[in-house]
Formats: C-alpha cells, sequence, structure tokens
C-alpha cells in the first residue's frame, strides 16, 4: 500500500509537467506563424530590388511560414494546422481592412506638420500602409491555397511514406507548396498590369528567394515532438 501511495503522484506529476511543455511548444510555434504572417504581408506593401531583380519586401520572411506550419502540424495535427492557416487568412484580411480604415482618417495637422518640413506633404501612413487591394486578395488567396496543399503533402508523407528523415516531409511538402504559391500571387497580383516577361521574372526570383529560406528553417522541424509524443 506504502509502495503505491509514493509512486502514483509521481507519475501523475510527469504527466502534467510533459503536457504544460506541449501546451507552451505548441503556443510558441503558433504564435510565430502568426506573427510571420503579419510582418510578411506588411513588408509585401514594398516592391524592392534584390540581385536586380523585382521582389516583394516579404518574400524574405514569408517562407518560414512553411515550416512553421509544419512544425504546428507535427506537434498538434492536420485539424489545428488546417484552422491555423485559414485564422491566418482572416487575420491578414481584417489587417489590411483596419489599415484601410487608419488610412481613410483624416491626419491631425499637427501630425502632418513634421513632417511637411521633412518635404512629405500627404499622409505617409497612408502612402505606405494602404493596401491595394488585388494585391492582398491575390497574397491571402495564395496563402490559403498553397498552406492547405502542404498540409495535405506534409500529411501524406507521413501516413504514406514514413515519418522517418523528418527533414525529407518539409523540403518536398515546401517544394511542390512554395511554387504554387508565387504562380498565385504573381500572376493573380499583376497580370494585364506588367508584361508577362517581367510577372515571370518576380516568380523565378520568389521561388528561388523561398528556396532558400526554407533550406534555413529547414531544421526546425527537430524542435517540436510529435504529435501524440509523451
Amino acid at each position: 500500500m506504502s509502495y503505491r501511495a509514493t509512486t502514483v503522484p509521481s507519475v501523475r506529476s510527469k504527466t502534467e509537467v510533459s503536457g504544460a511543455v506541449l501546451s507552451r511548444a505548441g503556443l510558441l510555434v503558433v504564435s510565430a506563424y502568426i506573427a510571420a504572417q503579419i510582418l510578411s504581408d506588411i513588408g509585401s506593401l514594398k516592391i524592392a530590388l534584390f540581385a536586380g531583380f523585382s521582389i516583394d519586401g516579404g518574400t524574405f520572411i514569408y517562407p518560414v511560414t512553411f515550416t512553421l506550419r509544419d512544425m504546428v502540424h507535427k506537434l498538434l495535427g492536420r485539424r489545428a494546422a488546417r484552422t491555423l492557416v485559414i485564422t491566418a487568412g482572416v487575420i491578414n484580411l481584417l489587417m489590411a481592412a483596419y489599415f484601410l480604415f487608419v488610412a481613410a482618417l483624416p491626419a491631425d495637422p499637427a501630425w502632418l506638420s513634421g513632417f511637411a518640413a521633412q518635404g512629405i506633404h500627404a499622409d505617409p501612413f497612408a502612402l505606405v500602409l494602404s493596401p491595394t487591394w488585388r494585391i492582398v486578395i491575390a497574397s491571402i488567396i495564395a496563402e490559403v491555397v498553397s498552406e492547405l496543399l502542404d498540409t495535405e503533402i506534409y500529411h501524406l508523407w507521413v501516413t504514406r511514406i514514413t515519418r522517418r528523415y523528418q527533414w525529407a516531409r518539409v523540403l518536398v511538402s515546401n517544394t511542390i507548396s512554395v511554387p504554387v504559391d508565387s504562380l498565385i500571387f504573381c500572376w493573380g497580383a499583376f497580370a494585364g498590369r506588367l508584361p508577362p516577361a517581367v510577372i515571370w521574372s518576380i516568380f523565378w526570383i520568389n521561388v528561388i528567394t523561398k528556396g532558400l529560406t526554407t533550406l534555413v528553417s529547414l531544421p526546425g522541424i527537430y524542435l517540436v515532438r510529435e504529435e501524440g509524443e509523451a
């Protein structure tokens, strides 16, 4: 009787600690995914020159979301990953609508006067953060479609092929979903506004940059436990 009384609380305590660690890991990965989505969408408002190519500023951080999505899938399962992708799309849409609302508000003259002294006479917030809705919609559709595709490819790999070689599940799912994302975004945002040669140029530099970022972020899959692991 004494033996049982001393061991049962110990096992229960270990389980509770393990669950707490799992919850913190899930919270951190989900938060990182949403943050990366928001930052990449804000960065996308600037079209920059990189290595002689036109590229949106969100390209450098957005590919990390694919690996973060894989980490959520591994830790919390496919249903949680799908929910996260849809939620991020809604958040990005609400963010764009809020930026549009704030940009439409009249600016305080005292606030504008500080920028006028620097030769800026228009509302700088509206100039930078007022969204172009065609780009916003193309971006959100590309994100949701490509990351849901990433979810299914990842699930297929771990259920039909192997759970070993975790780097491979990330690499394969990202290799397919990243070009799909760039294809939808580039043609959805710029078709009819830019020459096809320019759009394909933007597409290829996006794919290359996102591919390199994927290779850098790929080891992150080893930072979280598989769903159901103790």
